[in-house]
């Protein structure tokens, strides 16, 4: 990092050091539902300049339309690092507010008649620009007009999850031949994605389906709950989405293209969680694959990814040291008041000294989220604590760039709560992301410009790895 950027960094990095937690990317809250009426569809990426002292950021909203009516939102900063930060969203009217709690910064916009443009404030503590955001459609991943048709089969899937009632969509796609093959179900890391597993124009788990099923292994990927087309609501914890990976198995089974003897589960971030948790239950996958899953007990996953991020905005020791202070005893206070009204109370003050730019509103409507059975799970979940009846194949693989999931801290704490599966492989790949993908000068260039890709040396390691599998 240059001097200048480092300096533009720590304008920004002063925001985060006065929030007092911050989820990581891979355990967000979900925002709520949000009333949308009588305006155009926001679905896609809303992208415009913030100017700060010495230049400016690209700032990149992302908004996912749910099959309920509301909107998911993220935020993603390149230039820091930043990835699907959480946003919360309102509509009303033509007028937009989006707050990214992590960062204690909102932007309230008005959008355009013609729908392309949100114009705007841009707020956090002690800095206020105005800003202009621009519309820009997802990219059409799916859209077969757009790519060579693939050297095997697609299938639109629909199966349901009769734990819950609820019917899920998806893809699966069957390498040329007569098979029986080798099948995966992919699982997507938290929060509602589709069946590609989308973040911003990266779709890591429709590179992966389309690797694997060039190369002998059939791929069912599925559309998240409330996603696509898929039905039901978001999951509030991650062993709610264990009864998913099981009915997308469960489909499996039922085509006679699969070889049933060797029937897995790949799961990408809380996706790997869900993967072994799936794999510790009756009628357990053949093998796991997980991809960057969380270790660490959720408390102490929070305050990781705080230090993190502090860390790499240029933030000094001594003030990295007092927000995870501030943290911890915010921590404490929602673990320790069992009362909600209470704990609300509570948390909404401490907000409130610590970023004297929050409102009442916003402090309050934040702490209730903190203080949600979403949060409180996350917060006392232990990935651990059932690994030992996970009998099956294991292959962890983590990134050594992963701002998101430490590899070597939650890596040691998977392998020590795997100490009695005897068919355990550990990998790190050096330079690989949370999203696996490569450093960028190992992108390939299109049109000039370097365009992210899943990591060639994770993805054939995965297939290699599979591979293995199907010869025992």
């Amino acid at each position: 990092m240059n001097i200048n950027t480092f300096r533009v960094l720590r304008v920004l990095g002063a925001i985060a050091i006065c929030f007092a937690l911050a989820a990581p990317a891979s355990a967000r809250p979900v925002p709520g539902p949000v009333a949308v009426a009588d305006i155009p569809p926001l679905d896609g990426l809303w992208k415009g300049p913030l100017k700060v002292p010495g230049g400016q950021l690209e700032v990149i909203f992302r908004f996912v339309k749910l099959t309920g009516g509301e909107y998911f939102a993220t935020l993603d900063v390149p230039l820091q690092k930043v990835s699907r930060m959480a946003v919360k969203t309102e509509l009303k009217g033509d007028t937009v507010r989006l707050f990214a709690e992590e960062a204690a910064t909102r932007f309230t916009g008005r959008i355009s008649a013609d729908g392309k443009q949100m114009v705007g404030t841009w707020q956090s503590p002690g800095f206020k620009v105005p800003m202009t955001l621009t519309f820009s459609a997802l990219p059409a991943l799916n859209d077969k007009k757009a790519r060579l048709t693939p050297p095997y089969r697609e299938e639109e899937a629909t199966f349901s999850n009769l734990a819950i009632n609820t019917r899920l969509g998806g893809m699966l796609t069957i390498p040329a031949g007569p098979g029986p093959f080798p099948a995966v179900v992919l699982l997507s890391d938290a929060g509602p994605h589709d069946r590609d597993g989308t973040v911003g124009d990266f779709a890591p788990l429709g590179l992966l389906a389309d690797y694997l099923t060039r190369r002998g292994v059939a791929v069912l990927r599925f559309d998240d709950r409330g996603v696509g087309k898929s039905g039901g609501t978001p999951a509030i914890t991650t062993a709610d989405l264990v009864s998913d990976a099981q009915a997308g198995l469960n489909y499996l089974r039922t085509r006679p293209e699969i070889d049933l003897a060797h029937l897995g589960l790949v799961g990408h971030g809380e996706g790997g969680n869900v993967a072994l948790l799936a794999a510790a239950q009756p009628l357990p996958p053949a093998f796991v694959v997980a991809l960057a899953p969380y270790g660490l007990p959720g408390r102490d996953i929070v305050v990781q990814q705080q230090a993190t991020t502090l860390r790499t905005l240029g933030t000094e020791n001594p003030q990295i040291e007092a927000a995870t202070k501030r943290q911890l005893a915010m921590l404490e206070i929602i673990r320790q008041t069992t009362d909600n009204a209470q704990a609300q109370a509570i948390v909404a003050n401490m907000l409130k000294q610590n970023n004297a730019a929050i409102d009442n509103a916003t402090a309050q409507s934040s702490a209730a989220e903190m203080t949600s059975p979403r949060y409180r799970y996350f917060l006392a979940f232990n990935p651990v604590e059932k690994l030992s009846a996970v009998n099956c194949p294991v292959l962890l693989l983590n990134g050594t760039s992963d701002l998101t999931i430490n590899a070597d801290a939650n890596l040691n704490a998977l392998k020590s709560g795997l100490s009695k599966n005897k068919a355990l492989t550990i990998k790190k790949l050096q330079g690989v992301n949370h999203l696996f993908q490569p450093d960028q000068s190992k992108w390939p260039v299109i049109n000039g410009q370097p365009q992210p890709n899943f990591s060639p040396e994770a993805q054939e390691t995965i297939r290699e790895w599979i591979v293995e599998q199907t010869k025992k």
